[in-house]
């Protein structure tokens, strides 16, 4: 299995701009990414839409591709960067790794976590999850939420809690069930995601914002493997701030 990660990076930011570039204990944040994404993959490339982010990316050593600053998501990005990373690598990739580029504290077991979806021949995209523990992150709509069967298929993405316990006050809903969130880490194989390119937003998508649900919609299956880590991703100054405090 020849695995490529591919991590995209975006240089503007409503929240905070040129985030992948923002100084996190003398490295840019980026490169915290990319050295994490590292130690478990062989080929791992940066796909971007800044000079200034391919710069610094090639400044320790990484390998970094540009993409067109329309690409509308993450997915897109990594859609536009495979075959010019394919041409550079001189070879086809089984299973392509989208990776945040803005979760510096990305530890590399849930790499080797997500991977392991793929000892199901019949996996077409992958992806993780994390138990909740905190109530108010059930209520919390940042935090997108899943639901899966018994095959550890995901059933639904949504902002909103799933599943509602309805006999049971909310204060005790962590009592009752356990809920999971999603967390932001793909793995596809090459034709699924080549093929999910062509998919038009679909209705749930628009109304949850959550691309996952075009892929589900269009009948695609999404694996999930649970992981006990739990990745800190930069929006604002003070998921920055708060990262510079957690250390690794």
């Amino acid at each position: 299995m020849n695995v490529l990660g591919i991590i995209p990076a975006r240089y503007q930011s409503t929240r905070l701009p040129g985030k992948p570039l923002v100084d996190i204990r003398g490295k840019p944040m980026i490169q915290w990414v990319y050295e994490a994404a590292a130690k478990v993959l062989k080929h791992v490339y940066v796909a971007t839409d800044d000079e200034r982010i391919l710069r610094a990316v090639k400044a320790f050593k990484g390998k970094a591709v540009m993409t067109p600053q329309t690409c509308p998501s993450g997915t897109d990005r990594c859609i536009a960067a495979l075959p010019t990373i394919e041409s550079h690598a001189n070879q086809p990739f089984d299973i392509i790794l989208n990776i945040q580029g803005d979760e510096p504290l990305l530890y590399p077991a849930m790499l080797e976590k997500l991977l392991t979806c793929f000892e199901d021949p019949a996996t077409e995209i992958a992806t993780l999850v994390n138990p909740i523990i905190q109530q108010e992150d059930i209520f919390n709509a940042v935090e997108a939420k899943v639901v899966f069967d018994k095959n550890y298929r995901a059933l639904y993405f949504s902002r909103s809690p799933i599943p509602y316990v309805i006999k049971e006050v909310q204060t005790k809903w962590l009592n009752q069930c356990t809920f999971y969130k999603h967390v932001g880490l793909y793995a596809f194989k090459r034709k699924t995601l080549q093929a999910i390119k062509h998919l038009q937003q679909s209705s749930l998508e628009i109304a949850e914002s959550l691309e996952q649900n075009r892929w589900l919609e269009n009948g695609y299956t999404i694996k999930v493997a649970i992981t006990k880590h739990e990745s800190v991703p930069v929006d604002t100054s003070a998921d920055l701030e708060r990262v510079k405090r957690t250390g690794q």
